[in-house]
């Protein structure tokens, strides 16, 4: 069996049925909506991402990768992998990685491009592995896409092991005034015609206003504080256009 593999444990935890409805109603990021619309930009997603970032997602996700400090043989969950970009980063320290997406589409495809990475689809609000599986955790450039991000990061402790590391690299809005003018008009009028390039641009659109709508730093800290984290810190990246955050269980 993987050292991965998905676990029935934590199916008799999970909240009534009725329950899990409600909250999908009072929340615009339904997962289903959101693994269709990643479903619809897999096949050039990579290849987009490099353009809007101008090639700087490369070193994002190093820096998330040395911020981890997994070593050889350390059990890694990837959490938002989609195709596979971080993951296939975080394997070349040696670790063992364990990509989970919600979308079976952008599986699909890091399947085909990293066959030798174990790809899991799965709801990072309800994670199918059993507590403290992992030797550390990682979100880069999802969690602001979840429904409810500090239930993320609590299932994200539950399955850490005690003194495992969190690491979530996340784009963010720059604190400082002209550097935040620069970085309206990218996402506002440059982001959206690089998008039309995608299969699926309008998707591009909600991608803008997540960036625009997410927390500033210190509110994640406090978020993952509240969720059983310990030692919680964050750096600003590429003039605080990208925030790495990072903690210990």
């Amino acid at each position: 069996m993987p050292r991965c593999a998905v676990s029935d444990e934590t199916d008799a935890a999970a909240p009534p049925l009725c329950e899990k409805l409600l909250g999908v109603m009072q929340s615009e990021k339904h997962p289903a909506k959101v693994a269709k619309m990643f479903d619809s930009v897999a096949p050039r997603y990579e290849i987009i991402t490099d353009l809007i970032s101008l090639g700087q997602d490369r070193r994002w996700r190093r820096a998330a990768t040395a911020a981890l400090h997994a070593q050889p043989g350390d059990l890694v969950l990837d959490v938002a992998a989609g195709t596979g970009a971080s993951s296939a980063v975080l394997a070349r320290t040696g670790a063992e990685v364990c990509a989970l997406d919600i979308s079976p589409g952008m599986v699909a495809v890091g399947h085909h491009d990293h066959p030798d990475i174990d790809f899991v689809v799965g709801d990072a609000q309800s994670l199918p592995f059993a507590d403290e599986t992992f030797d550390a955790v990682t979100v880069s450039f999802g969690l602001r896409n979840m429904p409810d991000p500090q239930r993320v990061l609590a299932e994200l402790a539950r399955v850490t092991k005690p003194g495992g590391r969190l690491v979530i690299c996340e784009l963010s809005t720059p604190p400082w005034r002209v550097l935040q003018f620069a970085h309206h008009i990218w996402i506002g009028r440059v982001m959206p015609l690089i998008a039309r390039l995608s299969s699926n641009p309008a998707s591009y659109r909600y991608l803008t206003e997540s960036i625009v709508d997410w927390p500033g730093p210190t509110t994640i800290a406090e978020w993952a504080a509240a969720a059983g984290w310990r030692h919680i810190s964050f750096k600003r990246l590429t003039g605080g256009i990208v925030t790495l955050h990072w903690g210990n269980r």
